[in-house]
């Protein structure tokens, strides 16, 4: 058994560590957890990464068929080396410090050529964007009280990295201001 999980299948394989579940359920509970912020899991590709957990024996059907229109809904939970590889790989995600690679830097390493107008207005834009995202993601929090720990650990971890972003930007955006000689701007 390969030990490396992709952050798609750990996502979905802690969700059926959580307990039993049909693709469809699986899909209510990453929407619901706002968890498409932060994973690449699309609702097409749920039944795939199912398909590669059960081909690699990490999970298998379990129970009934969930209750659904037409045919009825394969239910998936970890086999026993499930749950260990989940184990060890939510382990190493959680100790071991990974690079992001954001395309704002990509961006802020090509600013030179930006005409310092439309900079200003591309930052601006980016500042709309954050509150919007902070305030949506507010509204996710207060729509789950009784989220576990773990899940108010992740919208935390979320809101903390999108209001330093924030202050950066804010910062970033008065320096250009404040001096607008050293702007590097483009043609």
């Amino acid at each position: 058994m390969p030990s490396e999980l992709t952050p798609a299948e750990l996502t979905l394989l802690g969700l059926l560590v959580e307990r039993p579940r049909h693709g469809y359920e699986l899909e209510e509970v990453i929407t619901a957890r706002g968890m498409r912020e932060w994973t690449e899991i699309g609702f097409s590709s749920i039944y795939y990464l199912l398909a590669k957990l059960r081909d690699r024996g990490l999970v298998a059907e379990v129970g009934d068929p969930g209750p659904g229109r037409g045919k009825a809904r394969k239910v998936f939970g970890p086999t026993p080396e499930g749950r260990l590889a989940c184990a060890r790989a939510a382990e190493a995600a959680v100790a071991e410090p990974e690079p992001v690679f954001p395309r704002l830097l990509v961006g802020l390493a090509n600013q030179p050529v930006i005409p310092p107008e439309r900079l200003r207005a591309a930052l601006d834009r980016r500042a709309a964007a954050l509150t919007a995202k902070i305030a949506e993601l507010r509204a996710a929090v207060a729509a789950q009280p009784h989220a576990p720990r773990f899940a108010r650990a992740i919208f935390d971890y979320s809101l903390a990295q999108l209001e330093a972003e924030r202050r950066w930007l804010s910062a970033y955006r008065t320096e250009l201001t404040d001096s607008p000689d050293q702007e590097e701007g483009g043609p």
